[in-house]
């Protein structure tokens, strides 16, 4: 799915997308009707969550896919009690929005692609 997404789709390089956090990362993938639609990860760093790589096939976009993923990953991470955040694309700063996130900071690029760094909030 990333491969599809990030590498396939947005131009990204396999080398910038398969980092060396992979194997610190928990892996999630995301199945519709036990097809995969979907995968994300996320890692502790030094500022607490990070979440990352939320990739989601176009064929099951703009119908909850990525929200519920987004709600599971959440449901697994505020346990930790941890600062939770992510870089989210422009594009994907709703779906976010809506799961608690506010952005915070200047727009970046990663991967020639615009960002902003996203805090959670809660709801």
């Amino acid at each position: 799915i990333r491969q599809r997404v990030f590498v396939d789709e947005q131009k990204v390089s396999r080398e910038e997308e398969y980092d060396e956090y992979e194997d610190q990362s928990m892996h999630y993938m995301l199945l519709v009707e036990k097809q995969p639609a979907g995968t994300a990860r996320w890692r502790f760093t030094n500022d607490g969550v990070k979440l990352e790589r939320f990739a989601i096939l176009p064929q099951f976009r703009n119908n909850g896919a990525g929200s519920a993923l987004v709600k599971a990953v959440l449901s697994d991470v505020l346990p930790h009690q941890k600062m939770i955040y992510l870089n989210a694309q422009v594009p994907a700063m709703n779906l976010y929005k809506r799961a608690g996130f506010v952005a915070e900071g200047e727009l970046f690029y990663e991967a020639n692609i615009p960002h902003y760094k996203m805090i959670y909030k809660g709801k």
